[in-house]
């Protein structure tokens, strides 16, 4: 024996181990056997087994540590496992399925603008549309405040047009006041192809004192955490998508409840928006009054064509079809040159002499870069679906 066991370089206790199970059990005695612990002090119960179970089915879009949050604070004293734990539960019960972890993107050096409070920033867009039951596609726009997250509205529309998303945006600034920025993508109708993007809708909140902000194109990350807000929606509301558009809303509204009220966030210490969010001390002035420019020369109104008539009879220059009515400051900084504003935004010069408009080079109100900070505490709440997947 001590010569085998030289041989094999196994101690001589392990050889004589091995030839007892080998007299006792053949060659199967020779084969590793498991070292996992045959009874665990820490081992899930089945009553509590079955309560994440039931908790993952009723919620089945929620990771595992909003799972967690969410049963803390409905049995008070309850003792769960780890989140971790939780996840690999829900794995063996087939009740989560594994995401493929994409590539990051690598931010860009400058800030778009600091949520610090409720309604300093409110982020908008149309999710993409989908077909209903009955053929007919669906356009929901979403609003959420920045700072708590807090799903102000989602609304299900027949088109992209502005005049429906007007009519979203007013009820809102009804129901929230005004916030001080509208962080937006570059598409309809939040921007055109016009003088400084203007649009329509853009125009109307620049009047309600709301500077609009636009993401650099094709950089949705840039908005990240109302994109993320997305893939939720989309999971919880439109799998299968329901037969008409009021039922449709239907989900949409149960869905903005739960998400304000119910649906622990974790990038806000796994609370909802709704005990973090409080609306705007500014209210929405309906009819808005016409803009003044007290450092100006003179006011004058650009015609529904979007033209500025300027320097005698039929002589006009073109702005944009959004100022179509719209009153611009005008302010002689030179011999027969003059500066076009409309708001706090200066649109350029216009060369009576030369009969030209110069246009500003900069658009002061849009900006292209990353919240850095944000996006990284949305990386911690994507997070929470990645516990889900493991």
């Amino acid at each position: 024996m001590t010569d085998v066991c030289r041989a094999f370089g196994i101690s001589r206790k392990t050889g004589y181990k091995l030839w007892e199970r080998y007299k006792a059990e053949g060659p199967k005695g020779l084969f590793d056997r498991s070292r996992a612990p045959q009874r665990v002090a820490q081992r899930t119960s089945k009553e509590l087994r079955e309560l994440l179970i039931a908790a993952r089915r009723a919620h089945p879009t929620w990771g595992a540590r909003k799972l967690r949050a969410w049963l803390e604070a409905q049995h008070d004293g309850l003792k769960l496992p780890a989140p971790s734990t939780i996840g690999d539960l829900l794995g063996r019960e087939g009740l989560v399925q594994r995401r493929r972890r994409r590539n990051g993107t690598t931010p860009h050096p400058h800030s778009l603008t600091m949520a610090n409070a409720p309604n300093d920033v409110w982020c908008a867009d149309f999710k993409g549309q989908f077909r209903l039951g009955n053929g007919e596609y669906c356009y929901p726009l979403t609003i959420s405040d920045r700072h708590s997250r807090f799903l102000l509205s989602c609304e299900g529309l027949e088109s992209v047009r502005g005049a429906s998303a007007e009519l979203v945006f007013d009820a809102a600034f009804r129901r929230h006041g005004l916030p001080k920025v509208i962080r937006t993508d570059n598409g309809v109708p939040f921007a055109s192809t016009g003088l400084f993007g203007l649009s329509r809708l853009s125009v109307r909140w620049l009047r309600l004192g709301i500077r609009p902000e636009r993401i650099k194109p094709a950089n949705p990350q840039q908005n990240g955490q109302h994109e993320r807000m997305h893939r939720v929606l989309k999971a919880e509301t439109t799998r299968p998508a329901a037969f008409t558009l009021l039922q449709q809303q239907e989900r949409f509204d149960r869905f903005v409840d739960e998400y304000n009220h119910v649906r622990p966030h974790e990038a806000l210490g796994q609370v909802p928006p709704g005990s973090l969010y409080d609306v705007s001390d500014r209210s929405l002035v309906d009819p808005m009054p016409d803009p003044t420019y007290p450092l100006h020369d003179e006011r004058r109104r650009v015609s529904l064509s979007g033209h500025l008539p300027m320097g005698g009879r039929n002589n006009s220059y073109f702005l944009a079809t959004a100022l179509a009515g719209e009153y611009v400051g005008l302010r002689e900084i030179g011999a027969n040159q003059w500066l076009v504003s409309f708001m706090t935004i200066d649109l350029g010069i216009l060369d009576l002499a030369k009969r030209r408009l110069t246009v500003a080079e900069q658009t002061p109100f849009v900006e292209v870069a990353n919240d850095v900070h944000d996006e990284d505490v949305d990386a911690n709440d994507a997070g929470d679906e990645e516990v889900d997947a493991a």
